[in-house]
């Protein structure tokens, strides 16, 4: 028996609702009908009441939020895309993130997007805003890449008293699986060797640490050994690992499925140079997705995101350096 990345979160979501009675879940269609990608599926039959529908004001679903935890409950927001977030951006980064610096409350909201793109998602479906998010103080970033992440950072989400934004990414819903749940985990602000290797290092998170992953596969073939970083949380994020892995091969390549001005992999680059230029022996690069609107039609659409086969072309330029 296997569990796929969507059931994981749907595990924790209950584990967490079972445990705490503080928690709730809000969002649009999220009671009968399951989610809109049916990550809250058969919750409402556990949890009546607890299950909550809201109206299709994503500023009303976080603002609710925010003062319920003031009141000492523990909200999951389920936003129905990520896309739809930007709606609630001043509920999230004025006060969410401001709660706690302007008054000592804790706000322990915890808000999933639904990140990422599919074939046929167009621009309105498909975008990764994890670095938006992860430019204001006070929130926690999650970007899982795995089952096992989805379901355990997600109860330490809840957990956490801070607020917390978690990109599960759309396109491993029912694609990526497991043969059972962790029951144990690294911290959720701790990056994971995904991969060793002596040559490179690849810095990846969420869906791309696949790709980067059989980018790493077909470069083996090549006698080049590429070590695979997934940072797993990119809000903090953990530069020790990454300079770590840098150390020991002296080149890096990051990758993102997210636009390229001002993203995750900028922040990773501009981090390492500055604490860790000695460490390089070439010049990083980074692969993101193209500086467009994410096309709609699944050829476009696959031409706009970085490849497999894009990560295992840079990655053998750099290593000729």
């Amino acid at each position: 028996m296997t569990i796929t990345y969507l059931e994981a979160i749907r595990e924790a979501q209950e584990k967490a609702l079972r445990y705490d009675e503080r928690g709730y879940i809000y969002g649009q269609d999220v009671g009968n009908f399951g989610g809109a990608f049916k990550a809250t599926q058969n919750l409402v039959k556990e949890f009546p009441g607890r299950i909550l529908d809201a109206p299709i004001s994503e500023d009303a679903m976080v603002g609710s939020a925010i003062g319920a935890a003031i009141e000492g409950m523990r909200p999951i927001i389920e936003m129905q895309f990520a896309d739809f977030s930007s709606v609630a951006i001043n509920q999230i980064v004025n006060q969410a993130a401001t709660l706690f610096w302007r008054t000592q409350v804790p706000c322990p909201i915890t808000i999933r997007l639904p990140s990422g793109s599919n074939p046929g998602s167009g621009p309105f479906h498909s975008q990764c805003l994890e670095a938006l998010y992860s430019h204001f103080p006070g929130l926690v970033v999650m970007t899982p890449a795995t089952v096992e992440d989805a379901y355990t950072m997600l109860l330490e989400a809840v957990e956490i008293d801070d607020p917390v934004i978690f990109c599960e990414h759309k396109y491993l819903y029912n694609r990526l699986k497991s043969d059972a749940l962790p029951e144990t985990n690294l911290p959720y602000d701790t990056a994971r060797i995904a991969r060793s290797g002596r040559d490179l290092t690849i810095v990846t998170y969420s869906a791309m640490v696949h790709e980067a992953l059989a980018a790493a596969d077909q470069l083996r073939k090549e006698d080049i050994e590429v070590e695979v970083v997934d940072l797993r949380c990119v809000k903090p994020l953990d530069l020790k690992t990454v300079l770590g892995s840098v150390a020991r091969t002296a080149k890096l390549l990051c990758a993102a499925e997210s636009w390229p001005w001002g993203g995750v992999n900028a922040e990773v680059i501009a981090s390492v140079v500055t604490h860790g230029f000695h460490l390089l022996d070439a010049p990083p690069e980074r692969i993101n997705s193209k500086d467009t609107p994410i096309p709609f039609h699944p050829n476009l659409w696959a031409a706009h995101k970085p490849s497999t086969q894009m990560i295992t072309a840079a990655a053998r330029r750099l290593c000729e350096w």
